[in-house]
């Protein structure tokens, strides 16, 4: 990897982890649901009149879209909303053992030794942050962030499917579909809408176009870059540096505490997650 793709994939997860708290101030103002409605119909404004149509794959993207787009981000970011923005970031990486506990139920794909340690590892760091007695989070949003990271365990299965599908693309086409569901979803769930779009500051609106362009469509494309560029084991281990670089923005940024609990549940969750990706790997073997 050159000095350059090392930057910019350090980068990348430094943007994953400022998102919580960029996510944050959106929720401040904007209901969630809403929030990733307006999301999403940004991506798709920008994306769907440069991209190809792809036509065989509309099916499946539209699975994903429910899966991923309505399901899981509903749940995420109406988690974020009662959690702090560094604990949301530890809770988000319980997608990758719970990911790999489905492929060994559904796929027979059965953990080694060390994927079990990593994956017990993974969520006692997890409990450890979550007990934090300033940790920021109530039982309830705690809950519904872990369950939006299973559901994007199960999402994981179908883009696995789509990988053929062009980036933008796929983006581009799960916006479109996802769109009408999250405003359908808001409609029945949220009240206030128009309301908090009128009085929204331009912090909030920033946070909506920043999770929209830079997330969604800028650092997902590097991401894909860096992936074609590269074998998966040398890029997806920088992945691990989310949890901190949003634990800091939480911190700095936020002013969140972030006690003894919170520090060692940070590390033992990255040592987990880390134990899951590559338990199995042998020498000079990639990472499915």
């Amino acid at each position: 990897m050159t000095p350059l793709d090392r930057a910019i994939a350090v980068a990348i997860t430094a943007t994953w982890g400022l998102n919580f708290v960029i996510g944050k101030w959106a929720l401040a103002e904007l209901p969630p649901i809403l929030t990733m409605t307006l999301r999403f119909a940004l991506v798709a404004v920008l994306l769907l009149p440069f991209v190809r149509t792809p036509w065989a794959d509309l099916p499946r993207i539209a699975g994903l879209s429910f899966t991923l787009g309505l399901v899981h981000f509903s749940l995420m970011f109406s988690g974020l909303v009662g959690v702090d923005a560094g604990l949301a970031s530890i809770i988000a990486q319980s997608q990758v053992p719970f990911a790999a506990l489905l492929a060994a139920i559904f796929l027979r794909d059965m953990p080694g030794p060390r994927q079990w340690l990593g994956m017990a590892l993974a969520f006692f760091g997890i409990w450890l942050a979550v007990g934090e007695p300033h940790a920021g989070g109530a039982i309830g949003d705690i809950l519904l962030m872990l369950a939006a990271s299973f559901v994007w365990a199960v999402a994981n299965f179908q883009m696995k499917t789509l990988g053929h599908v062009d980036g933008f693309s796929l983006n581009a086409y799960m916006a479109l579909f996802t769109v009408p569901m999250l405003a359908t979803a808001s409609a029945v769930l949220e009240t206030g809408q128009f309301a908090a779009m009128a009085s929204a500051s331009l912090r909030a609106w920033s946070g909506v176009v920043f999770m929209a362009c830079i997330i969604t469509i800028v650092t997902y494309w590097a991401w894909y870059r860096l992936l074609r560029r590269y074998s998966v084991n040398i890029v997806v281990p920088y992945s691990l540096l989310i949890p901190i670089f949003g634990v800091l923005a939480g911190v700095v940024l936020m002013g969140d505490p972030f006690g003894w609990q919170s520090f060692v549940g940070a590390a033992v969750t990255v040592a987990g997650v880390a134990a899951v990706t590559f338990g199995k790997r042998k020498q000079g073997e990639t990472v499915p």
